[in-house]
């Protein structure tokens, strides 16, 4: 144990993982067993009592372990470097703890928010596309995505790999702000677009697509499956304008589907209703 304190130049976290490294079967230290070994041979030149020593290590070992878990179990979602500070111990402890009891850390996963009558409408349109799988051919699925001029990036994900830090930076929130909406559609197993945005996405800009881009996009699709085709797009304020509405009603009389449609007052029972009987799957 000196001489690996010694190989690490002193450094007693580096030690102890030295030892774990070089003797994975033996009992985890903590730092201070190497500092109190070379302090004591420093004062006596004589090592310390193993015996005893070990003695005095295995209960508070024992007990730190029991500490962590037991904090772990009651707060999942505590760090590791405040359950180290609240028990006194090294993060490189506490990892080692949870590590050896197959606990990892995981991630939250964004999803998105769901109004309480949100689950009943989409188990009822789910068992309704699992009886006539064929609906899905009439409906034309849309949005819309914003790319920023500085990207979408995981941090996490990014490294450096140095012998010294290079002290890497990378820019983000660039002060001119510059932005590409891309519009793209699926209508059954087809990809219609895409189509990219000059500007901001805007009601006035998003109507003249509806008229002027659009019919070019679904110039491969069978006039049959246009004529019965629903057109669905999301709650997006460019979405609801007094004239997209107008214009919707106009082109796709009570067979659009999105913020305040035609079939909002009993959305998924009309919609389905009207599905199956215009893709004649009743």
């Amino acid at each position: 144990m000196h001489s690996v304190y010694g190989f690490c130049n002193g450094n007693a976290r580096v030690a102890v993982d030295e030892y774990h490294r070089r003797f994975p079967d033996r009992r985890i230290l903590s730092r201070g067993v190497f500092s109190h070994i070379h302090q004591t041979m420093r004062e006596t030149g004589c090592l310390p009592s193993v015996a005893a020593q070990s003695e005095r290590e295995v209960v508070p070992l024992i007990n730190t372990r029991e500490n962590i878990l037991e904090m772990v179990q009651r707060s999942p979602r505590l760090s590791t470097h405040r359950i180290a500070s609240r028990i006194s111990v090294s993060r490189t402890q506490v990892w080692r703890t949870l590590y050896e009891e197959n606990l990892h850390p995981y991630h939250d996963h964004r999803v998105q928010h769901l109004e309480p009558g949100d689950p009943a409408q989409r188990m009822d349109l789910c068992h309704c596309i699992r009886a006539h799988p064929q609906l899905l051919s009439v409906i034309l699925f849309t949005d819309e995505v914003s790319f920023p001029r500085d990207g979408i990036n995981n941090s996490r994900n990014v490294h450096t790999w140095s012998h010294d830090n290079p002290h890497e930076t990378s820019v983000t929130k660039i002060q001119r702000r510059i932005s590409v909406n891309v519009w793209c559609g699926l209508l059954g197993n087809k990809l219609i677009g895409s189509f990219v945005f000059d500007n901001n996405l805007r009601g006035n800009t998003y109507e003249v697509f509806l008229r002027n881009e659009l019919p070019g996009l679904l110039e491969d699709i069978p006039l049959m499956i246009r004529s019965q085709m629903y057109f669905q797009h999301d709650g997006a304020p460019p979405h609801y304008t007094q004239h997209m509405r107008e214009y919707l009603n106009e082109y796709f009389p009570n067979r659009w589907l999105g913020r305040v449609d035609p079939l909002y007052g009993h959305r998924s029972r009309q919609i389905l209703h009207l599905l199956i009987v215009i893709s004649g799957a009743t």
